[in-house]
């Protein structure tokens, strides 16, 4: 595989397209908004000058992974030469099963169709191609140039050796990949998202703040930020849709997203993609200030 088209130029998006543009691959990044695009270009180069303040790159390197990348928005002529597609569209099964059937019919037979679902179903998205048995799942993890984890989500129909070429290639890329099978939210989220969840109905019940809950979660359990925090990096939209998906797929009341979630999602205040969520963000700020109107 030299040959890489990822379809979406948001955060996950740029951050795969940062990755294999970084380990020489070839990449067409698409999105139906060149001005999506532009940023996307903007914010893989300010990532890569991150990666050369801390000695984790150089400018050549920079510079050679940023002319790997080629920008696209038709989605037809961007996957044409494709070994691998890697979609990073919005959670969103309309969105995503459209896109599906559309690379079906443009790529070439032997493509693999990958998506960067964290929770909707790889059967069902393969069901609208031609090949399904080439449809698989590759969940990264954000900031994707970063994180180690590659969730690798079979199909019911995905052949043994695309799986097997997934997983190799995932290890080219320096992650890890570990293999689950198509339930909702697959391992990732159906353990993530509860917990998420949880902490959300603790802040909406009184139990405790939102510092309180993080700090309680960072200091007694080990994890590098708290719940809180994380969904605002994750976004309360993607939370929300995922949450959804674990509660249709599963049927069980204890996956039902939180009100207060929900309020949020409907308020905009998705979190630090929108500056306000269960922290106010500021530009060039790291400071953490609790979000006081949430519970108004």
């Amino acid at each position: 595989m030299k040959n890489i088209s990822v379809i979406g130029a948001g955060t996950m998006g740029n951050g795969i397209a940062h990755l294999f543009a970084q380990n020489g691959f070839l990449v067409t990044l698409i999105d139906v908004s060149s001005e999506q695009l532009e940023k996307a270009i903007q914010t893989i180069s300010k990532n890569f000058d991150r990666q050369i303040a801390k000695g984790n790159a150089t400018e050549e390197q920079k510079k050679e992974a940023l002319s790997n990348i080629t920008i696209q928005t038709i989605l037809e002529e961007g996957v044409k030469n494709a070994d691998l597609v890697v979609e990073a569209a919005s959670e969103n099964i309309e969105i995503k099963l459209k896109i599906f059937e559309t690379l079906s019919n443009f790529t070439k037979e032997d493509t693999i169709l990958a998506s960067n679902t964290s929770s909707i179903s790889i059967t069902k998205i393969a069901a609208v191609t031609k090949c399904p048995e080439n449809v698989i799942g590759m969940h990264f993890m954000n900031p994707v140039p970063v994180m180690k984890l590659v969730e690798v989500i079979n199909g019911k129909t995905t052949k043994k050796e695309i799986t097997e070429k997934v997983v190799e290639l995932s290890k080219q890329l320096g992650k890890i990949p570990c293999v689950v099978n198509d339930y909702p939210g697959f391992i990732a989220n159906r353990i993530l998202m509860p917990m998420i969840n949880e902490a959300i109905y603790s802040l909406h019940e009184g139990v405790a703040g939102v510092q309180e809950i993080d700090t309680i979660m960072k200091l007694g359990m080990a994890h590098p930020m708290g719940p809180l925090q994380l969904a605002d990096l994750i976004g309360q939209d993607v939370c929300l849709s995922i949450l959804n998906v674990l509660h249709d797929g599963f049927g069980n009341p204890k996956y039902a997203p939180c009100p207060l979630l929900v309020k949020m999602v409907a308020e905009g205040k998705l979190g630090a993609k929108t500056g306000e969520g269960f922290y106010i963000y500021k530009p060039g700020s790291k400071e953490l200030v609790v979000n006081t109107t949430l519970l108004n």
